[in-house]
């Protein structure tokens, strides 16, 4: 990751998606299609189907219920994930080593309360003063850390207050751009030496309906019948509630400490095209230029599932290695997407194996282990990430 050639590796990882939390839940997940189709729900917010997280242990790392008060779902994803993985690499609970634990969070801006706001907005249709009342209902009905929504960079806060991180802190908005640049600075920052420990946390909640007129108004969900990832029409997405997080860590104090490595980060690359036509795969392809097109390569895509980006990423990855689009099976998280593909990368070079998903065109399982782990994400409007990850073996 650097000149100087310090070596960064994954110590930890953490992962909650509607298809459970931890490695174990994801591994099942990924291999049995009734699974993956329960883990939608199509009938919430139809004509829409979105990929809920369906219940958290909170008080596992977040015990105050003052806490648990005070954020929202978005917060307590990515909170929880976090949590995960400063659990597995042996960090969570060291006050010496949370110290010297960077933070960079990737995120945009949290939920609001809908149920008030639509209590507010009846109250004020009659009301001779609805400004004020407006003023007064949010004053009294809202968590203090909603007013008037929660806002970025109380992520990164919150992280730091709940699970005690104590460097310095980052939060990075622009969609899916943030969390690119999120593991992108990490890596970057411990291959200098401008830090040992860096946590990388990201979130989103797909269950709001403010996120799914957002994506409605720009003609990019998917709606009624279920379609497979790489056969969508170009509004075809479908959003994925999800917390991600990784510890990347130089791997020089990750050896002193005796922490193992799930991964090497080997590089992480960020380019921002106009998104004219082949713009996106020319600027990707100065980054891609110099690995194996063969199936020692796993490639996790996190593609949208719009278009046209969606589209130009397929033709752009086929027959560069064995393709897997998870938000076939989590849903897009949109900031947290990135991340959340960098943990099931890290997994899989760690257990040295390919997941159980369809690919584009569908390929025969590889009988060897993959050779390093490709993580790509174009982004719906701006924004074209690649990880390259390796085993340590």
């Amino acid at each position: 990751m650097s000149a100087s050639g310090r070596e960064v590796w994954i110590t930890g990882a953490g992962l909650v998606t509607a298809l459970g939390e931890g490695r174990a839940a994801h591994r099942a997940a990924l291999a049995d299609p009734a699974a993956l189709a329960a883990a939608r729900d199509e009938a919430a917010f139809a004509p829409f189907a979105i990929h809920p997280i369906r219940a958290l242990d909170l008080d596992r790392y977040m015990p105050r219920r003052g806490d648990q008060r005070a954020t929202g779902p978005w917060m307590h994803y990515g909170i929880h994930a976090a949590g995960m993985a400063l659990e597995a690499a042996g960090v969570l609970g060291d006050a010496a080593l949370l110290a010297r634990t960077h933070v960079l969070a990737a995120a945009a801006g949290g939920e609001r309360d809908t149920a008030l706001d639509e209590k507010i907005l009846a109250e004020a249709a009659g009301a001779p003063t609805p400004a004020a009342l407006t003023v007064t209902r949010l004053a009294e009905g809202l968590r203090p850390t909603a007013f008037l929504a929660q806002l970025s960079n109380m992520f990164a806060g919150n992280l730091s207050i709940v699970l005690g991180p104590a460097a310095s802190s980052r939060t990075l908005m622009g969609e899916e751009s943030a969390g690119v640049e999120a593991v992108r600075m990490a890596g970057r920052r411990a291959g200098a030496g401008q830090g040992d420990l860096f946590l990388v946390a990201a979130s989103y909640n797909a269950a709001r309906l403010d996120m799914l007129l957002l994506h409605r108004l720009g003609g990019r969900l998917l709606e009624g019948a279920w379609t497979d990832l790489w056969s969508r029409p170009p509004a075809g997405m479908c959003l994925g509630s999800m917390g991600a997080a990784l510890v990347v860590e130089a791997a020089d104090h990750a050896r002193a400490r005796g922490a193992r490595p799930l991964a090497r980060l080997v590089r992480v690359a960020h380019a921002w095209s106009d998104r004219t036509a082949g713009a996106a795969a020319a600027a990707a392809e100065r980054d891609w230029a110099d690995l194996p097109r063969d199936s020692s390569t796993l490639i996790l895509s996190a593609a949208s599932g719009a278009g046209p980006a969606t589209a130009d990423e397929r033709d752009f990855l086929a027959g560069r290695g064995v393709v897997r689009g998870t938000a076939a099976a989590i849903g897009h998280g949109v900031e947290a997407a990135f991340a959340a593909n960098l943990v099931l990368g890290a997994w899989c070079a760690e257990d040295g194996a390919f997941p159980a998903l369809s690919s584009h065109p569908v390929e025969a399982m590889p009988a060897a282990a993959p050779e390093r782990v490709a993580v790509s994400g174009w982004g719906v409007r701006r924004g074209e990430g690649l990880a390259v990850l390796e085993p340590v073996r």
